[in-house]
Formats: C-alpha cells, sequence, structure tokens
C-alpha cells in the first residue's frame, strides 16, 4: 500500500507519518520509509553528521505494527505503544538510506498485542526489538 492509503489506517500526519509503503504478506508487515535528509529529526541529531535517532527507528517499527493490526481497530480506537523490550541498535540509519521493517506478531490478548520487529538498510541489521502496543480509546476532544 501506498502513502494515501497507509493515511487511511493510521491517524499520523505531516513529519509523524514515517511510513512509504506497506505490504502485508503472511503475517508480516513490511514497510518502508525513505530516510530524504530534511527531516525535522535529523536537524540537530547531529550537526554535520545526521543519524536517524533510534526513537525514530522505533516508531517506524510501531507504524509498521499498527497497519499489521488495523483489522483490530474500529474508527473510535487507538493504538498507540504498551512497552518496548530487547530494543538493540545494530547500526546507523543515515540521510539517503531506505529503511525496511519486518513486524510480526507473536501473541495477541486484546486490547494488549505483543511483537517482534527488525529494521534493515539493504541486508544489514539496523535495529531489532519486541514490543506491545495497546489498542485504546481515542480521547474525546
Amino acid at each position: 500500500m501506498n502513502r494515501d492509503e497507509i493515511m487511511k489506517i493510521l491517524p499520523h500526519r505531516d513529519d509523524m507519518l514515517l511510513l512509504d509503503e506497506v505490504e502485508l504478506a503472511d503475517g508480516v508487515a513490511k514497510g518502508l520509509y525513505h530516510v530524504k535528509g530534511d527531516e525535522f529529526f535529523l536537524r540537530g541529531h547531529f550537526p554535520g553528521n545526521p543519524i536517524v535517532p533510534g526513537v525514530i527507528q522505533c516508531e517506524i517499527l510501531a507504524q509498521s505494527a499498527c497497519v499489521l493490526i488495523a483489522d483490530r481497530c474500529d474508527e473510535n480506537s487507538l493504538a498507540v505503544y504498551a512497552g518496548l523490550e530487547k530494543v538493540r541498535f545494530r547500526s546507523s540509519v543515515l540521510p539517503g538510506d531506505d529503511f525496511r521493517t519486518e513486524v510480526t506478531l507473536t501473541k495477541a490478548r486484546h486490547p494488549f498485542y505483543f511483537l517482534e520487529g527488525k529494521g534493515y538498510v539493504g541486508d544489514r541489521l539496523a535495529i531489532s526489538a519486541s514490543f506491545s502496543i495497546a489498542i485504546t480509546q481515542k480521547p474525546e476532544k
């Protein structure tokens, strides 16, 4: 699915929509984000040596996960991080890189969903993590 289709699932917009494409196949969400180099999170991390922050890599994994479990949500639901475990950063993600994610669901006990995710640049593993997502009700405005 492309960015417009992703926007029908995820509430993220503007600078915080961090998926350009997602493919769902055999219980795996395979996401893609093209690191352009002008993103807000690169301006100060680090001047002259921009590196995608680990927290942003975690967010891209979470957005991929939310596409994977979207069928468990309705228009009043909001999927949010519930926990991060065993996060390991293996190599840097830099401007110009295509950051690919692979996320699988390992356990579900509604409203909690437990997942494993990996992020790659080419064949190089950049991040691996176990994490959980909780499906909550959208806050009233």
